[in-house]
């Protein structure tokens, strides 16, 4: 098999979506393994890789189908789909049906797969990393029965149950994911699962993620759980009819957990290594045939994003490396354009001056040193018509004026010759307050404001103005001694040189 490009794991997550974190679980299981098969592989939110084979992590939270016309990407099917399943956008089953995708459960693919077959299955397993730090032994672990996930009436009644027959059953007050939540299924004597939607289809990511930690699980078995054989030997189940016995009698008794260790050994022999092996075959000859089809001319973006929040299918900038952007540019320094340049996220790339229809800076842009410099550097880069969006502290001073002031851009507006310029300039829009959720707010309450600025020509009368303004009276925007001669100097003009002086 040639290994001949990497592999990108992307995890969307819109906005501060905290939920997105859950994803990070079945990210490090893909990684491990395919990195036991001698892959090259990286792990990006949001982020695509131009030179990689990109496994798209929650996609039905959004994703933007014509970045597939420049990425190879395959989605990872994480949803319960079909009848009785998760009720996701006809969006996400679109992007499904027209692209390469990889699923955990063979159960979902006819929701969306013309030919089954086309899909690999990847079941979720052992995953051995987990086991480090190794959990105290069961009987020493101070919590009894431990719930996570989202809770809905179904899971509620099963937990009232258990806790009726005298069981605590642990559960967060809020969203706790990666090691954090770890921790607490470390120092747990089992986790109950109970199914989330009608379909009953078992919940193998959950309980392999706490099987790999050695954790036991105990799980509600209904007739459509239909789970692997690895799971039949893993899980212990209990239905309604049998839930008050296994709690009453069995539970945290030692016997209890003679057969719990029995089936975290059991389950720590399941290794999905041949999956991953075909899944290798597949995104190889899936990236190999997409990087061949896509279109290899540089990218023309027409809108950039500036800060720390990265919004995939922009061109996105930042002056910090550590916000990984996809062009490391400091816009309060002076900018040369055109620019042709290299990003490992979205490949070749061209900025031309005026091709910038937006450019979008969020909360977490990188201050700026330079205002004059950085709005002139927007002001080349848009289009005329086109917008600057800035999102900025409410106490921020620009021009020795808080920027929720108007006065505060007229520098840049009204007396737009001080920054040297003379054809354009830029108007500004509204001024919105926001509070410290970024939502509207009343301007005696604002964190934020929102700032809308548009570059526009100037007028024959503004020009005129500018030139009296100006000291220079706007001739470094003339063309005309571009017209004199080459040898019209002091002396072909007969003028002595003193006197020119």
């Amino acid at each position: 098999m040639s290994l001949d490009l990497p592999i990108h794991l992307c995890i969307i997550q819109p906005g501060e979506y905290v939920h997105a974190l859950g994803f990070l679980d079945q990210a490090r299981y893909f990684r491990h393994h395919l990195r036991r098969l001698g892959v090259s592989v990286s792990i990006g939110k949001n982020r695509l890789r131009h030179d990689a084979v990109n496994l798209v992590f929650g996609a039905h939270l959004g994703f933007d189908p014509a970045l597939r016309q420049r990425h190879a990407v395959v989605f990872v099917n994480l949803e319960q789909l079909g009848e009785g399943g998760a009720q996701v956008s006809p969006a996400y089953l679109s992007l499904l049906r027209s692209s390469g995708v990889i699923d955990y459960d063979a159960a979902n693919v006819p929701a969306y797969a013309h030919d089954p077959s086309d899909v690999p299955i990847v079941p979720m397993l052992f995953a051995p990393y987990l086991r480090q730090p190794p959990a105290p032994a069961l009987p020493d672990r101070p919590i009894d029965l431990l719930f996570f996930g989202s809770m809905n009436e179904r899971r509620r009644a099963w937990i009232d149950v258990i806790e009726s027959l005298g069981v605590g059953v642990s559960v967060f007050d809020g969203p706790l994911y990666g090691a954090e939540r770890d921790a607490y299924i470390r120092q747990s004597k089992a986790v109950f699962n109970a199914h989330f939607y009608d379909s009953a289809r078992f919940e193998q990511v959950r309980v392999s993620h706490c099987l790999s930690l050695g954790t036991p699980v105990i799980s509600e078995r209904s007739p459509r759980s239909q789970p692997a054989e690895v799971f039949e030997r893993s899980v212990s189940w209990v239905t309604p009819e049998t839930v008050a016995r296994f709690f009453t009698q069995h539970f945290a008794q030692p016997a209890f957990y003679a057969s719990a260790q029995q089936q975290l050994d059991h389950f720590a022999q399941a290794d999905p290594i041949e999956a991953f092996a075909d899944l290798v075959g597949f995104c190889m000859g899936f990236g190999r045939e997409a990087h061949r089809r896509r279109d290899q001319a540089p990218w023309l973006p027409t809108c950039i994003k500036l800060g720390s929040a990265y919004r995939p299918g922009v061109l996105n900038i930042d002056a910090a490396a550590t916000a990984q952007p996809d062009v490391q540019w400091d816009l309060s320094q002076p900018l040369a354009l055109p620019w042709r340049g290299h990003s490992p996220q979205v490949g070749p790339v061209h900025v031309h001056p005026g091709s910038m229809s937006l450019v979008a800076a969020d909360a977490g842009m990188t201050a700026v040193q330079h205002w004059p410099t950085f709005l002139g550097n927007v002001l080349q880069l848009l289009k005329l018509g086109g917008e600057l969006l800035l999102e900025l502290p409410a106490h921020l001073v620009v021009e020795g004026q808080p920027a929720a002031q108007p006065g505060a851009w007229r520098a840049y507006t009204d007396e737009f010759w001080r920054s040297g310029w003379f054809e354009h300039r830029l108007d500004l829009g509204d001024i919105v307050y926001l509070d410290a959720q970024h939502q509207v707010c009343p301007p005696n309450a604002a964190h934020w404001v929102r700032v809308r600025l548009t570059k526009v020509d100037t007028s024959p009368m503004e020009r005129t103005h500018a030139r009296v303004m100006s000291s220079d009276m706007g001739l470094a925007h003339d063309d005309a001694d571009d017209l004199i001669a080459d040898d019209a100097t002091p002396a072909a003009l007969n003028v002595p040189v003193a006197m020119a002086a």
